[in-house]
């Protein structure tokens, strides 16, 4: 059975900090490069970081040295550490597979909303 639930959104003041974890069914976790992906109200789902299962890790410029992303084997997790967060930054949050072309199921997502 799949897995991909999202956790950790929610409304937070400009600047604040919010981590992000997602739970991942074992079989997808092992054997993909997975991301975490934004969708703005009314754009498209975006991708906004990744890493590989060896972990390595790219970022997209606008979150370069504010966000980290990470995984944890024992616990079939890949976490998003958002730091000095911005408006531009709101959005429902997607963990998924890199590219998101390979993702046949999508979890709910979760929420976060900062205010400026």
């Amino acid at each position: 059975q799949v897995q991909l639930v999202e956790s950790g959104g929610g409304l937070v003041q400009a600047g604040g900090s919010l981590r992000l974890s997602c739970l991942i069914s074992a079989s997808i976790f092992n054997s993909n490069t997975m991301g975490w992906y934004r969708q703005a109200p009314g754009k498209q789902r975006k991708l906004v970081a990744g890493i590989t299962k060896f972990g390595d890790s790219h970022y997209v410029n606008s979150v370069k040295g504010r966000f980290t992303i990470s995984r944890d084997s024992a616990k079939n997790t890949v976490y998003l550490q958002m730091n000095n967060l911005k408006a531009e930054d709101s959005g429902v949050y997607y963990c998924n597979k890199i590219p998101d072309t390979a993702a046949d199921y999508w979890g709910q997502g979760t929420q976060v909303a900062v205010s400026s």
